[in-house]
């Protein structure tokens, strides 16, 4: 299977019968990313997250009285 990087548009080929092109025939919401694009996002996450720029948003948790 042809895929395309949604970073940096190179072209790469994967086996059609592994988990990822599963994922993406199936699923249209799932993208690609090369090794290398996915590596070079990997490290500057790592980075920005030990030096304490990163913040992770999450949804908070209200707790329903009425639900427990």
């Amino acid at each position: 299977m042809r895929v395309k990087c949604v970073i940096c548009d190179k072209i790469n080929r994967i086996d059609n019968d592994c988990p990822q092109a599963k994922k993406l025939r199936n699923r249209l919401i799932h993208t690609y990313m090369c090794p290398s694009c996915h590596e070079r996002i990997t490290k500057k996450t790592k980075t920005r997250k030990q030096s304490g720029n990163f913040r992770l948003y999450q949804n908070k948790k209200v707790k329903d009285e009425f639900l427990s």
